[in-house]
């Protein structure tokens, strides 16, 4: 009977044996490290396969292919996930995929700087069988992608079949940018728009606003991964971003905050980047030694320290306990004043017949931002701890300000 006992207690301690704790533990902080390491980045990890028409999606109506087609040909596109990435000189192609979608803060943002906005022009749902497809239902009402730039840029868009006819672009543009037409074409009409390419009624597919470097593409399909799968769409899209980049700059963005795809601030994510990533390091190497010297002591346990310290500073903190639990902080302003006083006599040599008033005087002489005096007036008049502590740093100020 007691050799089942001692052998039941001997196979009880093999499962919490000292390595059994210290893996737990070790999965624990993995597990809790990932955890935290997913809740700052997860919102930047999305891929955007979300079927959208924007930079990072490879629907149709999407745009990633000519984005990687720009890559390729060295005009080196990235693509903006931060509004802080609005104030690039660089072509900044936004994609909005509503009319509702608010545009105040980036046309703000990129007043003056080389701007194409691309209207939006399909209704699509996700196909069933293929992960990040689109299936086209048909287009969207005309009044959404006329509400893009409303109410400050009044356009009305139109549909018409194309049949495919040549695009008809101005002089000083790309040959190429004479394109054939999608099918159907989605023009617009509108006054504050300056025409770049238009179609054979002279309806706008590409505008400029006037007196801005804001441009208008009507028809999504000269852009989207749809529109450039032939050769001679591929070279129109292309030269038609290097047309409107008329700052002259080498790189272009395409911007996906608008579509819901930006970087979200997180305090979290603070810690895990510089300059914050060497305080998380150096916090958890105080925790990893925490936790060592709660498993195995260094050295011999010290005594605990004396309720009352010997000393000087002890003598100090316990006579502003008193005036503290007194409640009467607010009455030492005068002495203290008359303390600062004294030593501002030592420090700039006040002559020793001078009265109090006079080396009031003799101090304001001294300059700076604030007056000795008024000070010295503060400090004796407060009668609250709120009240005195401001004299006294003010006073504490003044005193350092001199002997700099």
């Amino acid at each position: 009977m007691s050799a089942v006992t001692i052998g039941g207690a001997s196979r009880a301690d093999r499962v919490f044996a000292p390595l059994t704790v210290a893996l737990l533990l070790i999965i624990g902080l993995i597990g809790f490290a990932g955890s935290l390491l997913l809740g700052a980045y997860a919102p930047d990890l999305k891929s955007g396969r979300n079927a959208g028409a924007h930079a990072l999606s490879n629907a149709a109506t999407g745009y990633a292919g000519i984005v990687e087609l720009a890559l390729a040909t060295g005009r080196r596109p990235r693509v903006l996930r931060a509004e802080e990435g609005w104030e690039t000189e660089d072509l900044v192609v936004a994609t909005p995929e509503h009319g509702t979608t608010d545009m105040t803060k980036f046309i703000m943002a990129r007043r003056g700087r080389a701007t194409l906005i691309v209207l939006p022009k399909w209704v699509t749902v996700a196909d069933d069988k293929t992960s990040g497809w689109v299936d086209v239902s048909g287009v969207l009402p005309s009044f959404d992608p006329a509400g893009v730039l409303a109410p400050a840029t009044v356009v009305t868009v139109t549909r018409r079949p194309s049949g495919g006819r040549a695009l008809h672009a101005v002089s000083w543009a790309p040959a190429s940018l004479a394109a054939s037409a999608p099918r159907p074409l989605q023009a617009m009409t509108s006054a504050a728009l300056i025409p770049l390419i238009t179609d054979e009624a002279g309806r706008v597919v590409l505008g400029q606003v006037r007196g801005s470097n804001t441009y208008i593409l009507a028809d999504p399909d000269l852009l989207n991964n749809h529109g450039i799968r032939r050769l001679d769409r591929a070279r129109a899209a292309l030269d038609l971003l290097d047309f409107v980049n008329a700052t002259g700059a080498r790189g272009i963005a395409f911007d996906v905050t608008l579509n819901g795809l930006g970087q979200s601030r997180s305090p979290l994510k603070l810690a895990f980047e510089p300059p914050f990533l060497a305080m998380t390091l150096a916090i958890l190497a105080a925790l990893a030694l925490v936790g060592w010297q709660a498993l195995v002591r260094f050295g011999a346990a010290r005594p605990p320290p004396r309720a009352i310290a010997f000393g000087k500073t002890a003598l100090i903190d316990n006579s502003a306990m008193i005036v503290r639990k007194a409640g009467r902080e607010g009455m030492l302003g005068g002495r203290y004043a008359a303390l600062i006083r004294e030593r501002a006599r030592t420090i700039f040599g006040v002559p020793v017949r001078l009265t109090d008033e006079d080396a009031d005087r003799y101090l304001d002489n001294l300059g700076g931002a604030t007056r000795f005096s008024t000070l010295i007036a503060d400090a004796s008049c407060a009668t609250h701890r709120t009240d005195m502590l401001a004299a006294a740093q003010a006073l504490h100020r003044w005193q350092q300000e001199k002997t700099q």
